[in-house]
């Protein structure tokens, strides 16, 4: 009967040891998952901290990006509005039309070019000699017939 006892008290014991070596192991692993948590934790709000910085970073780029369109605007509204600007988009839209038409109707190129070279011509006599101080004076004629455009 003693050795029964001896052996149920071995066991115990074994049992006990084995008991105690777990919850040691356990607890070891617990406070190694909270550290992990930690550790993610942190990692997660550094994160979190530099995404924040860098969507008010753009944001400040967004608004001032927007402030600097809205001066552009501005800007462009008012030089299109300065003398001679509406007269330069004018010419413009004529030198397209008269390029298209040198292209898509044969005989007006060689028409338009002479024309051209004779108003050339006549617009650099305009600062030599006697018409000049002409001009000044009495208005000239053109054959040229004059339309009447209406603004936009």
């Amino acid at each position: 009967m003693q050795d029964r006892i001896y052996g149920f008290l071995a066991g115990a014991v074994l049992a006990l040891v084995v008991f105690l070596v777990m919850k040691v192991k356990s607890m070891h692993q617990a406070a190694a998952g909270k550290k992990e948590l930690e550790k993610y934790r942190k990692m997660l709000s550094d994160r979190m901290e530099i995404e924040q910085e860098g969507i008010q970073k753009l944001k400040a780029e967004n608004e001032k990006l927007r402030q600097e369109n809205s001066n552009l605007k501005v800007s462009v509204q008012t030089w299109s509005q300065k003398p001679g600007r509406r007269e330069l988009q004018r010419l413009q839209v004529y030198q397209t039309a008269a390029d298209r038409l040198t292209i898509n109707s044969p005989g007006f190129g060689a028409a338009w070019q002479a024309a051209l070279k004779e108003s050339e011509e006549e617009f650099e006599q305009t600062y030599i000699g006697v018409q000049p101080f002409l001009r000044k004076f009495i208005p000239t004629k053109t054959d040229a017939t004059i339309i009447k455009e209406l603004d936009d």
